[in-house]
């Protein structure tokens, strides 16, 4: 049931960038560095000095992204993407006080099995660079203490005969704000955009590889997240390859 009140009904048509009848699992089942110097005078070689880090950014995110993250937004998602083909990355919360943005938590994760794409399209298993809100949550269990609004339903439940390892996949997801409608429930298969360009993309519990277009972490990171993402503080998801955040 969704905090408002509302009844869920229905199973899910399109998830983590795959439209199909019934839910689809992610995956299915089958820092710069200074120059060295110099020796000086004395014969010592100059330290060698890392730029400096400011608190007022999100590290190692160019000005590209940066100037897309809304100045309301106190809570960011980064994921850090290994490589623009590597589906391994590292999922980072931080959290603003006052100007300066702090380092919350951090998790080691999966996106898409075949890397990270600035031009998302259907079943590409690739996920999508780029700055995207996060409204709206649920899954197969029940509301752990999200602050975001929360559907349980057993149609996030994904279908048995997939491999084993992917029964749990959507026991909480969180929707990423890319090509749907925000306010609905994460499931909503509304693709404004239309169906090309994906969607149903999420994050969601992790199963040890690769997805087809989601991020994906542990299931301790999962209720950490949804009961620390709050609305009132804006939350948004920075996300892509170490490269193109960069940008």
């Amino acid at each position: 049931m969704r905090k408002n009140g509302a009844m869920r009904t229905g199973l899910a048509a399109v998830v983590c960038g795959v439209v199909a009848v019934t839910l689809s699992a992610c995956g299915g089942s089958a820092g710069g560095s200074g120059t060295k110097g110099r020796a000086g005078s004395g014969g010592a070689a100059a330290r060698t000095n890392a730029p400096a880090v400011d608190p007022k950014r999100i590290p190692d995110v160019g000005d590209k992204l940066q100037r897309k993250i809304p100045s309301e937004s106190r809570q960011v998602l980064a994921v850090y993407g290994e490589g623009r083909d590597s589906a391994k990355s590292t999922v980072v919360l931080y959290t603003k006080s006052g100007t300066t943005w702090k380092k919350t938590r951090s998790w080691a994760a999966h996106n898409g099995k075949k890397g990270w794409t600035t031009d998302h399209h259907e079943d590409d298993k690739r996920s999508p660079v780029g700055v995207f809100t996060l409204s709206d949550a649920g899954g197969v269990l029940d509301d752990p203490g999200a602050r975001l609004p929360y559907t349980q339903s057993e149609g996030f439940q994904a279908p048995h005969y997939w491999a084993k390892s992917h029964w749990h996949d959507f026991d909480y997801v969180i929707a990423i704000d890319y090509n749907r409608l925000k306010g609905n429930p994460p499931d909503d298969p509304t693709r404004p955009w239309g169906d090309e360009k994906g969607g149903g993309i999420w994050l969601h519990m992790d199963h040890g590889s690769g997805t087809s277009a989601c991020v994906s972490l542990s299931k301790p990171g999962m209720e950490y997240l949804l009961r620390t993402l709050d609305p009132d503080q804006h939350p948004v998801i920075v996300m892509g390859d170490k490269a193109d955040l960069k940008a």
